[in-house]
C-alpha cells in the first residue's frame, strides 16, 4: 500500500516531464531535421542542411556575441555579488533575513514588467541622467539605452539574485573566527578574500555563475525592449526564426544547440566539484 502511494505521488511528475518536456524536446529535435518552404510551411524530408547553415560567419558570430555577453554579464555579478555577500554575513541574524528578502522580492515581480522597469532608469529623461546632470557631472543627457551597455545592464539587473543568492549560502558558512584568527595573524583583506574566502565558496560561485550564464544567452526580450533589437543573441535568432522569418526547422536546430550548450556547461560544472542538489535539479 505504501509503495503504490508513494507512486501515485510521482506520477503527477512523471507525466509532466513527459508531456511538457520530453515530447517538446523530442518535436523540436525532430523539426530540426526537416525542410522549410518558401511559405513557412514544413516539408517532410530529413536534411542537414539546418546545422549545417550554423557554420556561416554570421550565425557564428551571433554564438561568439552571445557568450561575450553572458560571460560579461557573469562576471559583473560576481563582482557586484562578492563584496554585498560578505557585507551581509558579517550582519545579525535579523539583518540577513531583512538583506535577502529584499533580494528576493524582485522575483515576485514578472522579469519581463521589471525590464520596462528598466527603462525609467536608463532613458534620456530617465532617473540616472537626471542625476548625473542634477550633480554637473555631465550637461547633456547621455545614451544609455540601445546599446550594448543598456543590454548588459538590464542583464546584471535581472539576474544578479540569481548570483547572490548561492554565493551568500556559501559566504554564511564561513567559520568568522577563521577570518578573525587570519587578522590578527597580520593577513590583510585581500589575502583573506584569496586564501580563505575563495576557496570555501567556489561551489556557490559555480551555481551562481551557471544560473546567470546560462539564462543571459536565451533572454532574448531585454535585448529586444532594451537594447532595441540592435544586438542579435541566441535568444533573439530563435524567436526571431520562429515568429518572423517562419523557418522553424532552422530555429528548432538553434534551438537543440542551444540545449546541447547547456548541457555540456551542466557537465562541465559536475567535473569541477557543483553539486547538482544545490543548483536546484538541473
Amino acid at each position: 500500500m505504501k509503495k503504490l502511494f508513494n507512486f501515485a505521488l510521482v506520477v503527477p511528475v512523471i507525466i509532466y516531464s513527459i508531456f511538457l518536456i520530453a515530447l517538446p524536446i523530442l518535436y523540436i529535435f525532430i523539426l530540426s531535421f526537416l525542410k522549410n518552404d518558401f511559405y513557412g510551411g514544413i516539408i517532410n524530408e530529413v536534411t542537414l542542411n539546418n546545422y549545417l547553415s550554423l557554420l556561416d560567419f554570421v550565425y557564428l558570430k551571433v554564438f561568439l556575441k552571445s557568450f561575450l555577453v553572458a560571460l560579461i554579464t557573469t562576471i559583473l555579478c560576481i563582482i557586484i555579488a562578492y563584496p554585498f555577500c560578505i557585507f551581509v554575513s558579517k550582519k545579525s541574524s535579523y539583518a540577513k533575513k531583512i538583506f535577502m528578502t529584499l533580494v528576493i522580492i524582485p522575483f515576485l515581480t514578472n522579469s519581463l514588467i521589471r525590464t520596462y522597469g528598466i527603462i525609467i532608469l536608463l532613458r534620456k529623461e530617465g532617473i540616472i541622467n537626471i542625476l548625473l546632470q542634477s550633480l554637473n557631472i555631465i550637461d547633456n543627457p547621455i545614451q544609455l539605452m540601445y546599446n550594448d551597455f543598456g543590454i548588459i545592464f538590464g542583464m546584471v539587473y535581472t539576474l544578479l539574485p540569481f548570483m547572490i543568492l548561492p554565493l551568500f549560502s556559501s559566504v554564511d558558512k564561513i567559520n568568522p573566527s577563521i577570518i578573525e584568527a587570519a587578522s590578527d595573524l597580520g593577513a590583510n583583506k585581500s589575502k583573506i578574500f584569496k586564501e580563505i574566502i575563495l576557496p570555501q565558496t567556489i561551489p556557490g560561485l559555480f551555481n551562481g555563475s551557471l544560473m546567470v550564464f546560462i539564462p543571459t544567452i536565451g533572454f532574448f526580450f531585454i535585448s529586444d525592449i532594451i537594447g532595441g533589437g540592435k544586438l542579435m543573441l541566441l535568444g533573439n535568432l530563435i524567436k526571431n526564426q520562429f515568429l518572423t522569418a517562419r523557418n522553424w526547422p532552422f530555429g528548432a536546430a538553434i534551438s537543440i544547440i542551444l540545449i546541447l550548450i547547456t548541457f555540456c556547461l551542466v557537465k562541465i560544472y559536475k567535473k569541477l566539484g557543483g553539486d547538482m542538489d544545490e543548483l536546484g535539479g538541473f
